[in-house]
C-alpha cells in the first residue's frame, strides 16, 4: 500500500456530532459551521442532517445545498437516510440534494429484533431504496450500523449484506464501530479483512471514542485499506464522541504519511466557532486546538527553546495558525520570563529579571493564575513605578435592576487629563464599557473586541468568595487574556478591563525599561 495515498475526511459534526447531549445548532449556524468546513477548512465531504427531520432542519440543509451547487460542490454533502423506500428519498430529493448515506443494519441482531427482518427481507429494503434513490439521480453511501458487533458476532451476515451492495454500485460502503468497543488490532484486521474481500468497493471507517480509541482505531483503519475516514470537530458526538477532526488529519499526515486536502491552518479557528456555537468548551490540552498545547510550562523547555529550538516537534503551532506561549509559575526559569517579556516588548536588567521570577514563583505558590499580560503589573509592582497607569478609574456608579436598563458612572484619569462619563447598556459591564467608549473615542483609542468572557470564584467558596474574571480580547491579528478580582463580579470584569486598556496603550509606547511607562497593580 503507497504511503502516499490520498485519504477522505468525511465530517459530520453537524450530523453525527449534533447528537451530542445539549448540543443544537440553528439554521444560520449549520450553513457557517458547512461553509467553514467545505470552503475554509476544504473538508472532503461533510454530513449535514438526517433525512425526515424538523422544519428548521429542513430549511437549513436546503441552503446548504443552494450554497454547495454554487460553489460547484453539491456532491461533498450528503445526508442520512433510511430503508424506508421512497420518504428520505423525496425528503433529500426535495431539499435539492445529491448525495443520500443509507442506514442498514450491520449486525443480524439488529436487523432480527429491531427491525424483526430477516436478512433477505432487509436486503429487499435496502436495494429498492436504492433503486429509487438512483432513479433520482443520488449517489448512495450505505452505513452497516453497528458493523464492530455485527463482525464479531455475526460475520456471514456481514459478509452477505455486503456482497449485496457490492452489486449496487454505492459509491461508499461505511463501517462504524457505532459503540467504540473495537481495539486498534481488531480495527486493523477486521477492515483488513473487508477491503481484501471486497476490493472493488470504497470502505469508510466511523469511529467512537467510548474506550479512548479513535484516534488509534482511525490510523489502524487507514492502515488497513480504509480510504475514508468520519470525524468531528471538537470531538463531538453521543457519549464520549466521536473522533477529532485534528487529531485524524495530524495523525494521517506525520504518522502515515497520507496526502490529504485540508487546510491545517484554518482548524484553530473552525473549532474556536463550533465552541460557540455548540455551547461545549474545548478542553485546555485537546490535541492541536486546545488553549495550552502550545504553551511551554518548564523553565528548562524555554531555555532549549532560545538555545536552537530543542524542544520542538512536527506540531508547529504556526502550522496550525497559532504561536509558542511559555507559561508563567512556580516551575518558569528566567528564559520563561525573558520569552514573555520579548513578546510584550519589555526590556529588563538581569537584576530585575530575578526579581519578578522570584515575585512570579511567590504568587504561583498560593496557586493564583498568571498571565503574560500580568507581566507589566507584577514588574510595576517590583519596581515601584506608577507610570504604567496611563488610565485610572477614580470612581464609578453601577445602577441595576429588574426589566430596566442598566446605567454608570464614572470618573477617569487618562494621562494628566480627567473625564467625567455615563453609559447605558445591558447590565452593568455593558454599561460601563460604553461610559469608557465615550472617553477613549475622542482620543482614538480602540480597544480589541470582547471574545470571551469567563468568571469563577474559588473551588468551595462562598456568595461572598472573591471574584475572578477573565476576559479574551481580539484584536484582529491576535488574542490575549486579562484578568480581574474583586468581590464583585461586574467590577472583577472592570479590573480585567482596565489592564486591557493599560496593556493597550503601553503597547503603543515602545518603551525600554529606562522609560516604559508602567502599571500599578490593582
Amino acid at each position: 500500500m503507497s504511503k502516499s495515498r490520498q485519504v477522505l475526511l468525511m465530517d459530520t459534526t453537524l450530523r453525527d456530532g449534533e447528537q451530542t447531549q445539549g448540543v443544537s445548532f440553528s439554521p444560520e449556524e449549520k450553513v457557517s459551521i458547512a461553509r467553514g468546513l467545505l470552503q475554509s477548512l476544504k473538508v472532503d465531504r461533510i454530513e449535514v442532517a438526517s433525512a425526515g427531520v424538523s422544519h428548521g432542519e429542513k430549511q437549513a440543509v436546503t441552503q446548504i445545498h443552494e450554497w454547495a451547487a454554487e460553489n460547484d460542490c453539491l456532491e461533498r454533502v450528503e445526508v442520512l437516510g433510511f430503508t424506508d423506500h421512497r420518504r428520505s428519498v423525496d425528503w433529500l430529493a426535495s431539499a435539492g440534494g445529491r448525495v443520500l448515506n443509507l442506514l442498514t443494519k450491520g449486525s443480524e441482531k439488529h436487523c432480527r429484533e429491531q427491525l424483526r427482518k430477516s436478512l433477505d427481507e432487509h436486503i429487499a429494503d435496502i436495494e429498492r431504496t436504492i433503486d429509487y434513490a438512483k432513479a433520482q439521480q443520488l449517489l448512495v453511501n450505505v452505513y452497516l450500523e453497528d458493523w464492530s458487533n455485527g463482525y464479531r458476532d455475526s460475520r456471514d451476515y456481514v459478509y452477505r449484506i455486503t456482497e449485496a451492495l457490492a452489486d449496487s454500485d454505492v459509491v461508499h460502503v461505511m463501517l462504524p464501530d457505532t459503540l467504540g468497543v473495537m481495539s486498534p488490532q481488531e480495527v486493523f484486521e477486521s477492515v483488513g479483512d473487508m477491503c481484501s474481500r471486497y476490493p472493488g468497493l470504497a470502505f469508510d471507517f466511523h469511529p467512537h471514542n467510548d474506550y479512548g480509541l479513535a484516534t488509534a482505531n482511525a490510523m489502524m483503519a487507514v492502515q488497513a485499506g480504509a480510504r475514508s475516514i468520519h470525524v468531528t470537530v471538537n470531538c463531538l458526538g453521543e457519549r464520549a464522541g466521536n473522533v477529532s477532526l485534528a487529531e485524524v488529519a495530524v495523525v494521517l499526515r506525520d504518522k502515515l504519511g497520507m496526502s490529504l486536502r485540508l487546510d491545517e491552518s484554518k482548524i484553530h479557528a473552525l473549532s474556536q466557532m463550533v465552541e460557540n456555537f455548540s455551547g461545549k468548551r474545548v478542553a485546555a490540552n485537546s490535541p492541536v486546538v486546545g488553549n495550552d498545547v502550545f504553551t511551554q510550562t518548564s523553565g528548562i523547555h524555554a531555555d532549549g527553546d532560545n538555545k536552537g529550538g530543542l524542544y520542538q516537534s512536527e506540531l508547529s503551532p504556526t502550522r496550525f495558525g497559532r504561536k509558542h506561549s511559555y507559561a508563567l509559575g512556580k516551575m518558569s526559569g528566567r528564559a520563561s520570563v525573558l520569552k514573555n517579556l520579548e513578546d510584550l516588548g519589555l526590556e529588563l536588567s538581569p537584576q530585575n529579571q530575578q526579581k519578578v521570577l522570584e515575585r512570579i514563583v511567590e504568587i504561583a505558590d498560593t496557586k493564583a493564575t498568571i498571565t503574560p499580560e500580568d507581566l507589566p503589573f507584577i514588574i510595576a509592582d517590583i519596581l515601584e513605578s506608577r507610570d504604567f497607569q496611563h488610565i485610572e478609574l477614580l470612581n464609578c456608579s453601577i445602577t441595576s435592576g429588574l426589566e430596566i436598563e442598566s446605567t454608570a458612572s464614572i470618573r477617569v484619569r487618562v494621562g494628566n487629563e480627567f473625564h467625567k462619563a455615563s453609559g447605558s447598556g445591558n447590565g452593568g459591564f455593558d454599561a460601563f464599557a460604553n461610559a469608557m467608549k465615550s472617553v477613549l473615542d475622542p482620543i482614538g483609542l480602540s480597544p480589541p473586541e470582547l471574545a470571551d468572557f469567563e468568571v469563577r470564584i474559588p473551588k468551595g467558596g462562598s456568595s461572598n468568595a472573591l471574584t475572578e474574571c477573565f476576559i479574551t480580547w481580539d484584536d484582529g491579528q491576535d488574542s490575549f487574556k486579562t484578568r480581574g478580582v474583586h468581590a464583585n463580579q461586574v467590577f472583577a470584569g472592570i479590573n480585567a478591563t482596565l489592564r486591557m486598556l493599560n496593556l493597550v496603550m503601553h503597547r503603543q509606547t515602545e518603551g525600554k525599561e529606562h522609560s516604559i511607562p508602567l502599571a500599578k497593580p490593582e
